[in-house]
């Protein structure tokens, strides 16, 4: 996500570099947003090797789906399974009628079949939230606010003043790079959140936040066990897993685009007291 917002600012600094006028930038910014947002799922479902699956192909997994979206209020999206053992799920798509919602053979072979149900909750829920929609337009618009900055600084910095050629492209650059950092904070801050919202979804569509617990403790657990190439090749779609493949020395910083596992579980055990309460007090 990082990458592609500096792959914006450089692109949008070279083009101002080369003279190219605001009509050129908002036209070919338009254009990647659109591309973004129409071939973001088929990219990242190529990225992973997921294939779609029938329900013949896989009649289980088939059943429960269609089960989650009746209690979720949701149509079934398509159903795809990579083939790799990273136990991990995530969802595509712009919006619940053309989602996809995407398991790996690693997560149905660690989870039993309440915590796969769970997991596929979670998924479902940033399909219901449109969460794929929010993070693309919430790039974009870091993106745009990027533009501005880079307007506003170009022109201002001694347009139309023939002792001053304005500044070089190099300090552009590193103007938008400046302001391009704190959108990706925000950015970071946003995708965190999202994964509390959805946990809290699949909490309530199964009425089982103890099987979602269980399943983060298991998938973080094997995530160690996974090959460091693995996880290496998967985290460029690290913002849409249920948990993210970082690698094994990793330090949990601010860089994080998903909560600690701990912090979703106490919030998670919270929801299962409150489940429970509800429950003694009817």
């Amino acid at each position: 996500m990082f990458l592609l917002g500096l792959l914006y600012v450089a692109l949008v600094g070279v083009l101002f570099a080369a003279g190219a006028g605001a009509v050129t930038i908002i036209v070919i910014a338009g254009a990647l947003f659109l591309g973004q947002l129409f071939l973001s799922d088929k990219i990242g479902l190529a990225a992973m090797g997921a294939k779609e699956v029938t329900p013949e192909q896989a009649p289980g997994l088939h059943a429960m789906i269609e089960r989650l979206c009746i209690q979720a209020d949701l149509p079934k999206p398509k159903i795809a399974v990579a083939d790799t053992p990273m136990p991990n799920a995530f969802a595509m798509g712009r919006s619940p009628k053309n989602a996809t919602v995407c398991t790996t053979t690693g997560l149905m072979q660690t989870l039993e079949p309440h915590e796969l149900e769970a997991v596929m909750a979670h998924e479902l829920t940033h399909v219901k939230n449109r969460d794929v929609m929010i993070m693309t337009i919430a790039s974009f618009f870091a993106s745009v606010a990027s533009m501005i900055v880079q307007f506003g600084f170009f022109f201002g910095g001694g347009f139309g003043d023939s002792d001053d050629e304005g500044p070089s492209w190099a300090v552009v650059l590193l103007v938008s790079f400046v302001v391009y950092i704190l959108s990706f904070f925000l950015m970071l801050a946003l995708s965190r959140y999202r994964e509390f919202s959805a946990d809290k979804g699949s909490a309530v569509i199964t009425g089982r936040p103890s099987a979602l617990s269980s399943a983060l403790m298991k998938i973080s657990g094997m995530m160690d066990k996974v090959p460091e190439q693995d996880l290496r090749a998967a985290q460029q779609l690290s913002a849409f897993f249920i948990v993210p493949p970082t690698a094994k020395s990793a330090v949990r910083t601010l860089f994080m685009d998903h909560p600690p596992t701990e912090k979703r579980i106490e919030r998670l055990q919270r929801y299962e007291a409150e489940l429970q309460g509800a429950l003694n007090a009817a």
